[in-house]
């Protein structure tokens, strides 16, 4: 679709619907969001979703002061699909950025300005947000998805050196991961100051993603005679132990610049009492 399409479709969208939600901070900064963007680009479900999606649409919500990383997930997902279309929302209306580079920009909030996206990435979002109102923002978000769609839900750090993001579909949370630079923490639990709304404050003995931060730890302390290879080997190292440990990760099918841990949403629903791997 031609970029003055976009624009009068995401103005048209403007017109219907009010945005919902509140401003938050903005802090943005180029390549913030790397780790997240080069899971998106692997992972065998987004892949599949957004190379059969009818419309190729994805909604960058929320994505601050500045719109670096908007053009950079447009320029990643575009090495899956070349003609996946991207919309950055913002409900600061002084946020919104000029269109260009194939990429639009409205004004929009968790009702994603009446746009029906085949993928939503929120980063940095709802940690500014309580607990209390994850699963109602959640709800609405996933309500304007397209058929198939799926949403991302994440947070990181200031250099995005460290992050974690559940990834949804219209039902339900699938799924949990942890992204980390591997010469910027000392331990995977370093990674909990920078769980996603819905996890960060269940990080307590007894539930289930405390279990698994544990699990990694005790891991990654095993793999100590790894060291001398790298942080990444190790990691390997330890990662192949969580899962003869029983801890459901996904297997890691290529070589990794990052560190990564992905399982299962059941593995860490808040709640949960029974955490993955030996006690």
């Amino acid at each position: 679709m031609a970029l003055p399409a976009v624009a009068a479709r995401a103005a048209s969208a403007r017109t219907r619907s009010t945005p919902v939600g509140v401003v938050t901070r903005g802090t943005t900064g180029i390549n913030r969001l790397r780790r997240s963007d080069r899971w998106l680009v692997h992972d065998p479900l987004v892949r599949r979703t957004l190379s059969d999606a009818a419309d190729p649409l994805v909604v960058d919500l929320g994505y601050g002061a500045r719109p670096h990383t908007t053009f950079e997930l447009a320029t990643r997902l575009r090495t899956v699909r070349a003609d996946t279309r991207v919309t950055g929302l913002e409900i600061d209306p002084g946020r919104v950025a000029a269109a260009r580079d194939g990429v639009s920009f409205a004004r929009g909030g968790f009702e994603l300005a009446g746009l029906r996206p085949v993928l939503v990435r929120a980063f940095n979002v709802l940690r500014q947000y309580p607990e209390e109102a994850v699963a109602a923002s959640w709800a609405q978000i996933r309500a304007g998805l397209a058929p198939n769609g799926l949403l991302v839900d994440g947070t990181c750090d200031e250099l995005g050196r460290r992050a974690a993001w559940v990834l949804l579909d219209a039902h339900r949370p699938l799924s949990l991961t942890l992204a980390w630079d591997p010469f910027d923490v000392q331990r995977p639990s370093d990674v909990a100051e920078r769980l996603p709304k819905a996890l960060i404050h269940r990080n307590v003995r007894g539930e289930g993603v405390h279990a698994l931060l544990e699990a990694a730890d005790r891991a990654w302390s095993w793999a100590a005679p790894y060291a001398s290879f790298g942080p990444r080997v190790r990691w390997r190292a330890a990662h192949e132990r969580l899962r003869e440990d029983g801890v459901p990760a996904a297997p890691q099918r290529r070589r990794l610049r990052d560190c990564v841990l992905t399982v299962p949403w059941e593995t860490v629903a808040p709640g949960r009492t029974a955490g993955p791997g030996p006690n």
